[in-house]
């Protein structure tokens, strides 16, 4: 069930968040030894979460929407006395001080807080195979990914192991998870949502969202998570509208753009037809759909993996041992254990991506790489800015294929960077983006992106909730 329809049980009193919470966790004994989508588990602490819920429901102080249902955060964003480890062996025993802005909001809303799930190292990967400690599968089937980085969100909510869950999105990281597992995933514009307690990978294109079974419930998730937060100076004070009101508009005379960029070489021939068959749809429904282009797109990856691992360089800066994580105690001298706690303590696609970043950045290679790419990310936000004044949202696949299978491209990292190649151009504009179920391959979900305006996430939402009530995909469920 949705995170609205429980919520309705549990206001009517049907149902109590602790037999709820319990529920899930019998799931997650039943299947969680398959399909590893939590890095930590917290059943003492959700069940006593579950009682203050319970005792909110029945006094009706302070309910919510979201008020005593199971919710699952990906493992890079901090929790108080909970483990936050960002998958990595170098924050293995890591307990924050603090919490996270979003976690803040969730336990202030009355939602209970199951687990961390598990992700790509440090949030670096599309397929949630560079974990320290476990690779997730796809419930849809077992064989595949569940996208990555977010992949253990993604496939806790596909698999029914949690309501709804948060993912972040530095370049895809919830969209490509979202359409691998066939579910609701949305990365809002770049400062709607808080970032204070996210574990930096980019700073200038991270961004935190929901994961949902629905698009009604990222509604009401994306109600909570947004809004300015001072202890956030990239959060912007802009007005946040009711999401969930806005969903049933309709979508009649909205000007909708199909990225024609996106529909050529190297997106898969099934995953072209449902997109397009998606577009026909809200034709039908009353919308103009037009084909754009934004020629840019083409240098999007490159742009991105100069500009993320850049970014990566710096905040993984911090990891030396000296202060927090893990650190060699067998060496001799501060510059080996430095060297040695850095090795030991980062995985491989974390360490390539810091020397991706730190020779970009290095002296005699900053004009040419990482200044240049900074130049070719405006001309992106132009193209899409050239294509809004055209359009109200735009169209494009999610990802350019279904899942893939598991150790599929663990040895060909261009390959693997180019499964982004639809999210990537949405984090380097900074705009909002959505992905949803549009179809089937071989067995495995197909997503839809849907773009907006920076801001206007009430489009995307509108036109998501329109083509989600018009169609079956969404009610499809993993058989895992």
């Amino acid at each position: 069930m949705t995170a609205h329809e429980l919520a309705a049980r549990l206001a009517g009193r049907k149902l109590s968040s602790a037999e709820l919470t319990r529920s899930f966790f019998e799931r997650i004994k039943k299947l969680e030894e398959r399909v590893k989508a939590f890095v930590t588990l917290d059943e003492t602490g959700a069940l006593a979460q579950a009682a203050e819920a319970d005792r909110r429901l029945k006094s009706k102080e302070h309910v919510t929407p979201l008020t005593g249902i199971p919710i699952a955060v990906k493992d890079n964003m901090c929790t108080k006395g909970l483990r936050t480890t960002c998958s990595s062996k170098i924050l293995t025993d890591y307990h924050p001080p603090y919490d996270a802005t979003v976690v803040a909001r969730l336990k202030a809303a009355g939602a209970v807080i199951i687990g961390k799930t598990n992700l790509d190292e440090f949030a670096m990967g599309s397929s949630t195979e560079n974990s320290a400690f476990q690779i997730t599968h796809n419930p849809w089937n077992l064989a595949a990914v569940p996208g990555g980085s977010s992949g253990g969100s993604a496939a806790a909510v596909a698999a029914g192991e949690a309501v709804i869950a948060l993912g972040s999105d530095t370049g895809g990281s919830i969209r490509q998870p979202a359409a691998f597992c066939g579910v609701v995933g949305l990365k809002p514009t770049y400062g709607r949502v808080s970032r204070y307690g996210l574990v930096a990978f980019a700073s200038s294109l991270d961004q935190i969202g929901p994961i949902t079974r629905d698009v009604t419930d990222c509604a009401l998730l994306l109600n909570l998570l947004a809004g300015h937060d001072p202890l956030d100076t990239t959060s912007v004070e802009a007005p946040v509208p009711d999401y969930r009101r806005v969903l049933a508009g309709g979508i009649k005379k909205l000007k909708v753009g199909l990225i024609s960029d996106l529909m050529g070489n190297g997106i898969d021939r099934e995953v072209k037809a449902a997109v397009k068959k998606a577009a026909d749809l809200f034709a039908r429904l009353g919308a103009e759909v037009i084909e754009v282009s934004l020629p840019t797109l083409e240098y999007a990856v490159a742009t991105y993996y100069l500009i993320a691992p850049a970014e990566a360089s710096s905040n993984l800066a911090r990891y030396d041992g000296v202060k927090f994580g893990y650190r060699n105690k067998e060496a001799k001298d501060l510059i080996s254990m430095y060297y040695s706690t850095r090795r030991e303590g980062f995985g491989a696609e974390v360490k390539r991506r810091i020397m991706l970043g730190t020779y970009a950045l290095s002296a005699g290679y900053y004009d040419a790489y990482y200044l240049k790419a900074l130049k070719v990310r405006t001309l992106i936000k132009r193209d899409f800015d050239r294509a809004f004044d055209r359009c109200d949202a735009l169209l494009s696949p999610a990802a350019p294929t279904v899942a893939f299978k598991t150790g599929e491209k663990t040895d060909d990292p261009l390959s693997m960077y180019l499964s982004d190649i639809a999210t990537i151009p949405v984090n380097l504009a900074g705009l909002p983006a959505l992905s949803l179920p549009c179809g089937f391959s071989r067995g495995l979900p197909i997503g839809l992106q849907i773009i907006g305006r920076a801001f206007d996430e009430e489009t995307i939402l509108r036109a998501a909730f329109t083509y989600e009530q018009n169609t079956e995909w969404h009610k499809a469920q993993a058989n895992v």
